[in-house]
């Protein structure tokens, strides 16, 4: 479904948006830790490598939405 202009900036219907926030502490939705190698637009977990974009670079102003995408998500054999 296209978002027209009038629909642009409407962040109640947006839902859930997890960013990583400096200063704070951030637990992963991935995994619940907190350790996180800092980038300059984005976190990663130190464990599970789930990428978040930090708030500070979110910010400004995009195009199109933000698809955060766990760079394991095609791996089905996580399973011993």
């Amino acid at each position: 479904m296209p978002i027209t202009s009038s629909e642009a900036w409407k962040p109640y219907g947006r839902g859930y948006h997890a960013v990583y926030r400096e200063h704070e502490v951030n637990h992963c939705p991935g995994c619940g830790r907190t350790h996180w190698i800092i980038g300059r637009v984005s976190a990663e977990c130190a464990f599970c490598t789930t990428a978040l974009p930090l708030a500070e670079a979110s910010m400004r102003s995009h195009n199109g939405p933000v698809i955060i995408q766990h760079k394991n998500r095609h791996h089905h054999d996580w399973a011993a």
